[in-house]
């Protein structure tokens, strides 16, 4: 497994090993050593979920607060995303800066995102199955977020706002200026 980190200090792509012949395909998605060794410090996921979206479907840019803050591991199983990560640690270099990658059942690639980043989504194909794994078991109360077409971020979801699909949970999160920490 590649494991290379991104622009974010501490977020890294990882991109497996793949094996083809006349059966298939067969690949490692996740080797906690292997990360650990890239991270430098332990992991403990505690949780995976998975969800299922249809194209066009944005879900973020999402966060938790606090003690419930969570790191992520997320991959696609099928379909494809754009993936977008917005660093909130207030002492990191690339503070307020996004990361963005096409995340796919096809390059199969997964990424690592740490403690203090807001996430979000974009499904570009018609079903996405959508998976990823925390190290913190969610927790409402500290759920928190941005809304997606923060001026400030200027993050470029590539494609039109008149063709995306979002919970109005999402349209109402609030500015970057304006985020609960």
């Amino acid at each position: 497994m590649k494991v290379t980190e991104t622009q974010l200090k501490g977020c890294f792509s990882l991109e497996p090993t793949v094996h083809k012949d006349e059966r298939g395909v067969f690949y490692e998605s996740y080797h906690k050593a292997q990360l650990e060794e890239a991270l430098g410090a332990p992991i403990n996921f505690v949780q995976d979920n998975i969800s299922i979206s249809n194209k066009g479907v944005l879900r973020g840019l999402h966060y938790q607060r606090g003690e419930f803050a969570q790191a992520k591991l997320v991959q696609v199983l099928k379909g494809a995303v754009l993936d977008v990560v917005v660093d909130l640690r207030r002492d990191s270099n690339t503070f307020g800066q996004h990361f963005k990658l096409k995340l796919s059942s096809e390059n199969r690639k997964s990424l690592f995102i740490p403690k203090g980043m807001a996430h979000g989504f974009l499904a570009l194909t018609n079903e996405v199955i959508f998976a990823y794994k925390c190290d913190a078991y969610y927790h409402p109360q500290s759920e928190a977020g941005i809304v997606f077409n923060d001026p400030e971020l200027k993050i470029d979801w590539e494609l039109s706002e008149m063709d995306m699909i979002l919970s109005e949970k999402d349209l109402r999160l609030p500015l970057w200026t304006n985020r609960k920490m």
